[in-house]
């Protein structure tokens, strides 16, 4: 080492906390929780607790080996030079093993601790998010999205599992809830850093297909989205308050993503639709799956 040179720190566990990206956890392990808790019958509060632990550490682990594989692209981007393994925090090694020592982990301990049908969708759900949506998908096609988006759907289905130890339709249904919620959401935030895709090689749909084609997919997902959520209520699956509460975002979410929709030129507003609707879009999600949970204690309690 040449003389006034210095190495970089070691990392510490604010790195590695940051390898399982905590913001996604957030709703990973809130959409999660709700599936569990909106699921009929009961469950331990131990298992409860273990379901959701794996879940999250599961979804970290995932996370941690999308980081690990996409570092190079990471770096040339400036949403994500930051992360631990492009700013040179970390090692691409300790990123690869702590992503597979949390995904491995937390498998064998749903399985263990809750059931091997649990285990077995959690594992699938971290294979399709580290294989097939960040290895296969998202350097190929401005699908990805689409496609990947079953990625983040798993989390209410493998909470229902838990305490069903089976699937049914309404679990299904609530996968296909945030498979379709994530296009618009997260193209809403492609439009405003397609820059940085665009100079990494990313596919994504504002880069090859262009806004205009990308704002009219937008809408057209936020419109099909409304009837998908509204499901669960024409099944039986969730009362009316659960109902009321999906018509009422649905129809905002759609009202917010047909404005960005019809934009044919966008002014010097910093894109503020755009980001209005991706903001939207998060609480969105938070407000409706409450709703269920709300929804699933109003009927257990005979107020609706």
């Amino acid at each position: 080492m040449e003389s006034g040179q210095t190495l970089p720190l070691p990392a510490d566990w604010r790195d590695f906390f940051a390898l399982t990206k905590p913001r996604v956890m957030t709703l990973v392990i809130f959409t999660g929780i709700c599936g569990l808790l909106a699921a009929p019958g009961t469950i331990h509060p131990v298992i409860a607790f273990t379901a959701i632990l794996c879940i999250a550490v599961g979804a970290g682990g995932a996370a941690a080996l999308n980081q690990w594989w996409e570092a190079d692209l990471d770096a040339g981007m400036k949403r994500t030079a930051a992360r631990p393994v492009p700013a040179g925090r970390m090692d691409r090694t300790s990123a690869r093993d702590f992503g597979f020592a949390l995904s491995g982990g937390s498998v064998f301990t749903m399985g263990l601790g809750v059931g091997w049908l649990a285990a077995a969708i959690l594992a699938f759900s971290i294979f399709y998010y580290a294989w097939i949506y960040t290895v296969w998908l998202k350097p190929r096609t401005p699908q990805n999205i689409v496609i990947g988006g079953g990625a983040g759907a798993f989390p209410p289905l493998i909470g229902w599992i838990a305490v069903t130890g089976d699937i049914t339709l309404m679990p299904v249904l609530l996968f296909l809830i945030i498979f379709m919620w994530t296009p618009p959401h997260f193209w809403a935030l492609a439009l405003f850093v397609q820059i940085d895709y665009a100079k990494v090689g990313i596919p994504m749909m504002p880069v090859v297909a262009g806004e205009r084609s990308t704002r009219h997919q937008i809408a057209a997902y936020a419109v099909a989205l409304l009837p998908v959520t509204l499901a669960p209520w024409w099944i039986g699956g969730a009362g009316v308050i659960y109902g009321v509460t999906a018509l009422v975002l649905g129809l905002v979410f759609a009202a917010l993503s047909i404005k960005v929709g019809l934009r044919v030129s966008v002014p010097s507003d910093g894109m503020k639709p755009e980001k209005q609707l991706f903001k939207f879009s998060i609480l969105y999600l938070f407000v409706l799956f409450g709703m269920l949970v709300i929804d699933r204690l109003a009927t257990v309690q005979g107020w609706q």
